[in-house]
């Protein structure tokens, strides 16, 4: 019988994309496609079907990209949405009155007091603070409508596809709702077979970024709140059943043997499934059961195991019935012992950085691949062989990109300083949001660490919250580690951590900013660590804020002298942590948020970034790559010694 905490998780497993892709009850699934079954309660969390789901590897599918312009209506009181009593349209009897309806004057003495074919237009997939200048620090709800073509066939299913907005949406099609999503990072869609017409159709989404205590992220951050449709909008065609989801990875801690699941959705469940590696010479067929759901278990002799050095990646084809979907996937084990970090079954050290989801050259949410090719790219110039993508889940396309170039991968949830621990609702969100990025990018072998938060101080609500969490994604996965960036205690000159979460993670991972909001350039070493745990040590966050182009001394504050001596600080204070493994400074490039006010240093910016806002590289970036030169040297030479010995 499961207990209060696990049928809370199999509940966020059953509905991926429930309450928080919640479908209209006004609107639900035809009653001629079987809903998928709920997932047996005796079965390993990671291996039970999901229901309403996003489809896996969506930009394998044959889509439509409905990308572009879109027309936009700023509406802070949510006029087109409630009525003057303050009641939903949507939910009325009529279920209209909205904006969602898009309506035109039937003649000159009808009254409409909106019209979006009047109104400007967004660049989409973008938020609307970059593009319009009235909206730089605008929160609340923003209207955006697109028209589309489409030609549904018959024996076919069609998904409504977004790959992120923020925060709330609500999204109708041809002027009946779909359903509603919150949280602003994670991807989610709809079924709409036989919502469409054929010929011309119009989505609208009512996408709402104010922030609220109760939710994930909470009203305080440090970030730009970007708000909008700031990833792709796709309509997706599958056939009638088809290849809903699927899992190929190594195993865990076994790398001779791959093993996985396929999921099929639709009238026939049962049918027999091929998966096929050509390039490896690896195939296996197996045959899924009523619930739609087959085992893939392949042994592997020999494989080009996927590392920073050689981000070897194979094709894969999955094909079942009328349905094939090909992926690019790489194989990798990824394990700590004691102080190590093993990847596959060698130690290594982490070089990394810390990244918003942030373009410093045009402003706003990174818009492409292009965009997101240069931040990592940077990163590799830096010696770099792992990201911290912060605060919150990055695009599916930079995990991808992350896979091509060698950069192993901290992916994060944005819960973050001091939330409603105590609110099951919240926590409910947060677990959501984690289930969806662990489902979106479990087939991605760059990423190595799922992180469940950052700066949550202690408490026993907080513990309790938290705990939850890493209960949550081990159950959904088992083969990455768990993390999450932890506070740091000072006592006397000793910096210590002192937070029973760490007991629940794989790395003793904190931020510390010695030498910036702690001590100064001049008595930061006069303290030293002392972190209790035999575990792998990662420093999450350290750094200094500097304005590019801006010089003093070592002892002038906001200058890249400053910074550059605090890195060295930083590393001499760190070497003497016997079990330090890897870093992410904070930050790779200065990056907007509006906790940043100083009108000259700052203007609305984090200064901590390596790299300024007009993307020139400060004295530490050089500072920080000749250190990570060193520690790479240092490990080849501790590799071959080794070979040597077992010479």
């Amino acid at each position: 019988m499961l207990n209060r905490f696990s049928a809370v998780v199999v509940a966020v497993l059953a509905w991926h994309a429930g309450a928080f892709a919640a479908p209209s009850p006004q609107h639900e699934t035809p009653q001629d496609q079987a809903p998928q079954n709920q997932a047996s309660q005796n079965q390993p969390l990671q291996n039970q079907p999901l229901q309403n789901q996003t489809l896996q590897n969506i930009y394998g599918r044959t889509h439509q990209n409905l990308d572009g312009r879109w027309h936009y209506i700023v509406d802070p009181y949510e006029t087109g949405y409630y009525d003057y009593r303050r009641k939903p349209y949507d939910e009325s009897e009529k279920g209209s009155g909205g904006y969602y309806d898009d309506r035109q004057p039937k003649d000159k003495g009808d009254i409409v007091e909106y019209s979006f074919d009047g109104s400007p237009t967004l660049a989409i997939p973008g938020d609307w603070n970059s593009q319009d200048a009235r909206l730089e620090f605008y929160e609340g709800t923003v209207w955006m409508r697109q028209k589309f073509d489409a030609a549904p066939k018959d024996g076919k299913r069609y998904f409504l596809y977004f790959g992120a907005v923020n925060y709330e949406a609500h999204v109708y099609l041809n002027g009946k709702k779909l359903g509603s999503h919150k949280g602003g990072f994670t991807p989610f869609q709809f079924d709409v077979t036989g919502k469409l017409a054929a010929g011309s159709n119009t989505v609208v989404v009512k996408a709402d970024n104010k922030r609220h205590q109760d939710e994930i992220p909470t009203v305080s951050t440090d970030w730009w709140n970007y708000g909008g449709i700031t990833r792709d909008v796709l309509l997706a065609e599958v056939p009638a059943t088809y290849i809903a989801d699927y899992k190929v990875q190594l195993a865990k801690g076994d790398a001779r043997r791959i093993e996985g699941y396929v999921q099929l959705d639709g009238a026939r469940k049962e049918q027999e499934v091929t998966v096929t590696i050509p390039e490896a010479n690896l195939s296996a067929k197996v045959r899924t059961d009523a619930n739609g759901r087959a085992t893939i278990r392949i042994p592997v002799k020999a494989l080009r195991y996927w590392s920073p050095e050689d981000p070897k990646l194979y094709g894969m084809t999955i094909a079942a019935g009328g349905d094939k979907v090909s992926d690019r996937i790489g194989f990798r084990t990824i394990e700590t012992r004691g102080r190590d970090i093993l990847l596959n079954g060698k130690s290594t050290f982490w070089r990394g950085v810390s990244l918003h989801d942030e373009s410093p050259l045009i402003p706003g949410r990174l818009r492409g691949s292009g965009d997101m090719r240069m931040l990592l790219q940077w990163a590799k110039d830096m010696n770099c062989n792992y990201v911290r993508l912060a605060h919150y889940p990055h695009s599916e396309e930079m995990i991808r990109l992350a896979d091509e170039m060698g950069l192993m991968v901290w992916a994060e949830v944005p819960v973050y300083w001091t939330i409603s621990w105590q609110n099951p609702a919240t926590l409910q969100n947060a677990q959501q949001q984690l289930t969806e990025l662990v489902v979106r990018d479990k087939n991605r072998a760059s990423v190595v660490v799922w992180s469940i938060g950052n700066e949550t101080p202690v408490s026993e609500p907080r513990n309790a919250f938290m705990f939850k969490l890493a209960d949550t994604v081990r159950a959904l996965d088992d083969t990455r580690l768990v993390g999450a960036a932890l506070e740091v205690h000072r006592k006397g000159n000793e910096v210590t951590v002192e937070d029973p979460l760490a007991d629940k993670l794989d790395l003793a991972s904190f931020n510390e900013y010695a030498g910036w909001y702690w001590a100064s350039n001049k008595d930061m070493l006069d303290f030293h660590f002392n972190i209790p745990y035999d575990k792998p040590v990662m420093i999450t966050e350290f750094g200094a804020d500097a304005l590019g182009g801006f010089h003093g001394d070592a002892d002038t504050r906001w200058s890249e002298e400053y910074q550059d001596q605090l890195y060295k600080n930083q590393f001499r204070m760190l070497e003497a942590i016997p079990g330090l493994r890897g870093m992410t400074p904070w930050v790779l490039v200065d990056f907007r948020s509006p906790r940043r006010p100083h009108p000259y240093f700052q203007d609305f910016w984090n200064r901590k970034g390596l790299i300024s806002q007009t993307g020139k590289r400060k004295q530490a970036f050089h500072t920080l790559k000749a250190y990570y030169d060193k520690k790479q040297q240092q490990y080849q030479q501790n590799k071959q010694n080794q070979q040597n010995q077992q010479n």
